[in-house]
């Protein structure tokens, strides 16, 4: 087995690397100084930035975000598995019903949570 193949990946990934490392190391030689307390303050899209938090956020926009994770994971794993479907056999088939259950109990845990209500 031959590494040549392998050799221009490998160049790529040390060309990135050297780039990086030369951006960072002369960005604060050559970039401008011009501090001012603007500058200095951390950047919330143009609205002035708060102190402290102003709130507890509500649950449903984790449990929101929960959901979108499961079905993310979900695809990720549905779509090689459909793929590969005449290979897997019926121990492919039973194990995806496994996790779609799995999933679908995710699912059911979130709904009754009311994460799909939106008052």
């Amino acid at each position: 087995m031959s590494i040549a193949p392998y050799v221009p990946i490998a160049g790529l990934f040390v060309l990135g690397g050297l780039f990086a490392l030369f951006s960072c190391t002369i960005a604060p030689f050559v970039g401008p100084k011009r501090y001012n307390r603007a500058k200095m303050e951390a950047y919330e899209c143009g609205i002035e930035p708060a102190p402290a938090p102003t709130g507890r956020f509500p649950v449903k926009y984790y449990i929101t975000a929960m959901l979108f994770i499961v079905f993310d994971i979900e695809i990720i794993f549905l779509y090689p598995w459909a793929v590969s479907y005449d290979m897997l056999g019926f121990f492919g088939f039973v194990e995806m019903v496994l996790f779609i259950v799995t999933v679908f109990i995710a699912y059911a845990y979130v709904w009754r949570r009311g994460g799909l209500d939106w008052d």
